[in-house]
């Protein structure tokens, strides 16, 4: 089933012209390598950015200190930071070409900090380079450490298809 949904993912984004970027943590390259498991996948997805440690989200995607200091590094602002950086950092090499951004980041388990539970986990999509151009859902996903990560790759296609359906 997730091959499939890759599949019409990678057709969708095909036939609107537009590119998808990644910027992944707790899958650190998951829904790349999902997508890039397909053939003709480098037609629709430009790349993606696994920024684990919060250092590299700042460096690679420009997450401000200040967010993750006082928001964390599983939150709606960096999730959001996320997928901003990874949203310029693609459109800067891709100029005039549609794009959507798709940010990861959360807690896979078993153990976690914050206080937060393991799946918890935040993705954004970001469609412009614009604060406005950009919407994140929390989500709360049960299971160990793969079916977290699984669950969070099923769910960001699902949303980047979601929003390429609207158009």
């Amino acid at each position: 089933m997730l091959r499939s949904d890759c599949r019409s993912l990678l057709r969708k984004l095909e036939q609107t012209g537009t590119l998808l970027v990644t910027a992944e943590s707790l899958t650190g390259g998951l829904i790349g390598a999902s997508l890039t498991a397909i053939p003709g996948s480098s037609r629709s997805y430009w790349g993606g950015f696994i920024v684990y440690d919060s250092r590299a989200k700042q460096a690679v995607l420009h997450v401000s200190p200040r967010t993750l200091s006082s928001c964390g590094a599983v939150s709606n602002e960096t999730a959001r930071e996320m997928a901003r950086g990874a949203f310029l950092a693609a459109s800067s090499a891709v100029a005039h070409t549609p794009l959507v951004a798709v940010a990861v980041t959360g807690y896979a388990g078993p153990r976690t900090d914050a206080g937060l539970p393991a799946g918890t986990v935040w993705i954004a999509l970001c469609t412009g380079p614009d604060v406005q151009d950009i919407v994140s859902t929390c989500y709360h996903f049960r299971g160990n450490r793969a079916g977290i990560r699984k669950q969070t790759l099923k769910q960001a296609i699902a949303l980047v298809r979601a929003q390429l359906d609207s158009l």
